[in-house]
């Protein structure tokens, strides 16, 4: 009897469903956010630094080291001198309030799925969603296009990360 209901309830919502799609949300370009990504997978490959080299960069006093990870998970631990913004705050106006007044300062990045360990607060994510891919294409798309990434999977509990728990 209950497959019954449940094939009655979906004929009974199928019509609501199959009515014409809401009009496209002016705020939301799907198309751009496309393009967007197909400019920026290129430079993304060659901006891939080694660990030793990423630790290099970020000791030079103009870079900036991002975290785009949750604040909690920032307070949690991290690389020593890293700034925190989580991802869901960055903006125009709190972009600019980090990276300063030049849009060409380096900024270097790493996110979850640069360690190894998969434990607290670095959860690895799913590879095609790691926020490292988000950060930078947002970095760039607002403007900023000297972001750097750590290419490397590494061990935050080696010394030479220099990760600083909370």
């Amino acid at each position: 009897m209950r497959p019954i209901l449940l094939a009655a309830a979906a004929l009974i919502a199928a019509p609501v469903l199959a009515q014409a799609p809401a009009a496209p949300n002016p705020q939301i370009d799907y198309p751009g956010f496309q393009a967007l990504t197909a400019d920026v997978g290129p430079q993304r490959a060659e901006r891939l630094l080694p660990f030793a080299r990423f630790k290099a960069e970020a000791a030079k006093p103009e870079v900036l080291l991002l975290d785009a990870r949750s604040s909690d998970a920032f307070a949690a631990g991290h690389i020593a001198g890293a700034v925190n913004l989580p991802f869901t705050d960055f903006t125009a106006e709190s972009l600019a309030a980090v990276i300063g007044a030049n849009p060409n300062r380096p900024i270097l990045i790493y996110c979850n799925n640069n360690f190894r360990n998969d434990a607290a607060p670095v959860r690895m994510k799913a590879r095609p969603l790691a926020l490292n891919i988000q950060t930078f294409i947002n970095l760039v798309g607002y403007g900023y296009p000297n972001v750097w990434e750590l290419g490397e999977v590494v061990d935050f509990d080696d010394p030479a990360v220099g990760w600083v728990r909370g």
